[in-house]
């Protein structure tokens, strides 16, 4: 009998060994094991449907059993226990059997593995413990650490990162970077075969727990394919690479567009380019994800924040023996129209106060629809009328929702402590942003998948009452503000801006903190005091503020935007850098209208820059995303143009895909475009308007 302890680092199923799993262990060796572990998935419906199901299974692979599972939202039921002894059939099991039955309804049918065996084990991703081995066979796993720690055990990874000279949309690449541990160096192109060579003896020699990328899921992996059919970056040689095709679909009333993946077996393939937050969760973050949903790095890399949360939840289900359902039964209750508008508000939005604004602070409730979810215990099963359909019961024990939500809300809140305690300069600082911000966006999601329709746990009427409740703490906040002589400026759904003669460091705002905090129960920060904050008017009626657009400098120097030109993803580099430029500026002042000149002088030098062709190309470079299929638009904008041009030259080009592109004089060719094409004019006037968005107020004001 065999002993390691180690982090677990992937778990995935295999048609002949059952559950793989991967143990980086303390020695440094990574090995690969197996493990026993039954699978079980149930249906439930109508008796006699459910008897032609079992009479189909017998002749499979699977035990069956009836039992009775809990439900969410009907409680206890009859059900058909279906086990695979390999999880890696379950899959085609399932999908038989609804094809034939589709009436039934089916449970646990599409949980992932990592899921399963976390429930089953204690041990969790990335997660430290200690296993027992019969050869290769895992007889005993015990875990070691939480994923609620604070100071987790540092992995200590092996990482080799690729990435081309150039965006492989706009040009061709001509050279390959590698760099891993301290070397670095790059390689042409052509010829291949040096290349294929040298990346074949590196995977051999260094043998990376993770390949980081650039581009490498939708030009560099499919490539090497094409370069050479015997390339298997994989650990475990015997799996091919998993490759899964680009799609778009509409989520948060947009289109995105996910790009083809290139997933490996053994170790971890992450395209920079293509994990969804990757430019702001970094590495640490993706970790973080992973250790805390449970779903594995690769996975978490790439998908949506609201997987995440979906998966924590599938986890509070397991453990509590909540059954899982495959598709979600419930639908909205009956309203009338004077319940329906009474009760949908949403969060409670201000008009804030236009004009420059000194020593303003601005109060945040820490993570306040997360926090109200867990106080008031809002789940689908806990919300208001569930509560009258229990007769009156008073004590109703932590729904499913806050379950899951706990230990996040209050593991975020404890690094985000430990950030502030640290000096800025510390080296953990980057590490401990990283990581809290993927936690933020786990439960900025949270409480859109309370009302989402597809949801396996949602519920529209818990998603109201969540709001209702934010409502009425916001208005409690501003009560005690001005009970305290302070004036409100602007209040946006988990945010006060508030301002009082006299008072102008942090240290004076924390009686006005701790009355917030007796009076509404929520957590609450200070985000800040702004040395100036403006609050500038709508473009169309100066009469008119906007509650999401404000730029400002806190007593640090550190500036903040919100809704204007360098805050939006289609505004190029160089215009971006324009404006915060000029924010700069205005920033060395106690009053903005001081630097006012100053600001128009450094535009004005920036337009004479760009008149004069000296801005580098690739800052003009503009990001617009296609909000629909090529073929879909009557009139096509700048991106679908573009776009054209490179499904001309073979690109496939896809609904919700961000086309970068320049404005071009004389229709030049998206990929070949020089100085002398670009469309000055264009550029000119987008800078003069992002100038105009910052400076429009102060000049008003100084007139």
């Amino acid at each position: 009998m065999n002993e390691h302890t180690g982090w677990l680092l992937d778990f995935y199923g295999d048609t002949q060994d059952g559950l793989i799993m991967w143990l980086l262990s303390d020695s440094g060796e990574r090995l690969r094991l197996r493990m026993n572990f039954p699978v079980t998935f149930y249906a439930a419906g109508d008796f006699n449907t459910l008897r032609q199901a079992w009479r189909f299974l017998q002749g499979k692979d699977v035990s069956l059993a009836r039992t009775r599972r809990r439900d969410l939202f009907t409680g206890e039921r009859d059900v058909l226990a279906v086990t695979s002894p390999n999880p890696a059939n379950v899959s085609k099991i399932f999908y038989e059997l609804s094809g034939i039955f589709p009436s039934l309804d089916y449970y646990d049918a599409d949980t992932p593995l990592s899921l399963r065996f976390i429930a089953r084990t204690g041990a969790h991703m990335l997660g430290r413990c200690r296993i027992q081995l019969d050869g290769e066979t895992v007889t005993v796993i015990e875990a070691l650490d939480s994923p609620w720690e604070l100071a987790p055990a540092s992995l200590p990874l092996r990482i080799l990162e690729l990435s081309p000279d150039v965006d492989p949309i706009v040009q061709t690449p001509g050279k390959l970077t590698f760099l891993y541990e301290r070397e670095e160096y790059s390689l042409n192109l052509d010829p291949l075969r040096p290349l294929l060579i040298i990346l074949k003896n590196i995977l051999r020699r260094f043998d990376p727990d993770l390949i980081l990328t650039d581009y490498g899921d939708t030009w560099l992996f499919p490539k090497l394919r094409e370069w050479d059919a015997s390339f298997n970056p994989n650990r475990d040689r015997s799996r091919e690479m998993l490759v899964r095709d680009a799609n778009s679909y509409f989520a948060y009333g947009q289109v995105i567009y996910r790009g083809t993946q290139t997933h490996l077996f053994g170790r971890w393939h992450i395209d920079r380019k293509n994990a969804l937050l990757f430019r702001e969760i970094g590495l640490q973050g993706v970790l973080e994800l992973a250790r805390v949903s449970g779903i594995g790095v690769q996975e978490a890399a790439r998908k949506s924040p609201g997987a995440g949360i979906t998966a924590m939840q599938m986890l509070t289900a397991l453990r509590t023996g909540v059954l899982v359902p495959v598709v979600k039964q419930q639908a909205e209750g009956r309203k009338s129209l004077a319940n329906l508008i009474h009760a949908d508000k949403g969060g409670l939005i201000y008009q804030p106060i236009i004009g420059v604004h000194k020593h303003v602070a601005q109060i945040d409730f820490a993570s306040m629809y997360p926090s109200i979810m867990v106080e008031h215990n809002i789940s689908p099963e806990t919300c208001p009328e569930h509560r009258r359909r229990e007769q009156g019961k008073e004590d109703v024990e932590d729904g499913i929702i806050p379950q899951t939500l706990r230990p996040l809300v209050e593991k975020r809140l404890a690094l985000k402590q430990r950030h502030m305690e640290l000096n800025p300069r510390d080296c953990r600082v980057k590490a401990l942003k990283e990581r809290s911000a993927a936690l933020k966006w786990l439960l900025v999601v949270c409480f859109g998948y309370l009302g989402y329709k597809n949801a396996r746990f949602g519920k529209i009427e818990s998603h109201e009452t969540v709001t209702a409740i934010s409502r009425e703490l916001m208005l409690q906040a501003k009560e005690t503000a001005e009970d305290m002589g302070f004036t409100v400026l602007h209040m946006y759904v988990d945010s006060l801006f508030v301002q009082k003669d006299g008072l102008q460091e942090q240290g004076d705002f924390k009686p006005l903190l701790e009355a917030i905090h007796t009076q509404t129960g929520i957590p609450i920060a200070l985000e800040g005091v702004y040395k100036w904050l403006v609050f500038p008017p709508s473009k169309r009626d100066k009469r008119v503020p906007v509650p999401n657009r404000y730029f400002g400098v806190f007593q640090n120097g550190e500036i903040k935007a919100r809704g204007i030109a360098l805050r939006r993803h289609d505004t190029c580099r160089f215009v971006a850098a324009t404006q915060l430029g000029m924010l700069k500026i205005m920033a060395q002042a106690d009053d903005p209208v001081e630097k006012l000149l100053d600001a128009q002088i450094f535009m004005e030098g920036q337009l004479r820059r760009l008149r004069a062709g000296k801005v580098p190309l690739d800052d003009l470079l503009v990001a617009k995303k296609l909000s629909r299929e090529l073929n879909a638009y009557k009139v096509p904008s700048p991106a679908a143009l573009a776009a054209q041009q490179l499904q001309k030259q073979g690109v496939k080009v896809r609904a919700g895909m961000h086309i970068h592109f320049w404005y071009a004089g004389n229709g030049g060719k998206v990929s070949e475009v020089s100085m002398k094409q670009i469309n000055i004019p264009r550029y000119c006037r987008l800078l003069e308007l992002a100038a105009e968005e910052i400076l429009a107020i102060l000049q008003d004001l100084s007139a």
